[in-house]
């Protein structure tokens, strides 16, 4: 017995469908990694003006987060922006996720320990300035590092 035509186009949908569904779950997956490695860095910070107060880290991407700023296509992390803002505690290493962040801008608080060997990873950092806080240990050299002037 022949196939029915609904039967035999019941493939060509169950590829569309896995397509679609596949291309809906990437970005999330990214995002989330996004909202991981900011809501690490947040639990280690304290911040007594209550600046990150909407950092929730049950939404899918930390785009509506005050002080982030995403691209627009994939709703990624581009930039940072927690300067002057009496934050203290130290850096996640986890930001070193953050594979799509540009600017990092962490300058005049009271943050302490090390700056993070995993930043150095971070390919498509522009511009960090960690300048007026309270670091210690080597400053990173390698990597996204050799671009940032040390004054930073």
């Amino acid at each position: 017995m022949a196939p029915t035509a609904a039967e035999s186009r019941l493939p060509l949908v169950a590829i569309v469908l896995a397509t679609f569904a596949s291309t809906l779950l990437l970005t999330p997956v990214a995002a989330n990694q996004d909202v991981d490695a900011l809501s690490a860095l947040r639990r280690g910070l304290q911040d007594p003006n209550g600046e990150l107060k909407n950092w929730d880290p049950n939404l899918v991407d930390a785009c509506t987060w005050s002080h982030i700023t995403c691209d627009r296509n994939k709703n990624r992390v581009t930039r940072i922006d927690l300067n002057k803002m009496n934050l203290s505690g130290p850096l996640a290493p986890e930001l070193g996720k953050l594979d799509r962040l540009q600017y990092l801008e962490i300058d005049h608080n009271r943050l302490t320990g090390p700056i993070p060997r995993e930043l150095a990873g971070l390919s498509n950092l522009k511009h960090a300035d960690f300048s007026n806080n309270n670091l210690c240990g080597p400053i990173p050299t390698t990597g996204a590092f050799q671009r940032i002037p040390r004054s930073s």
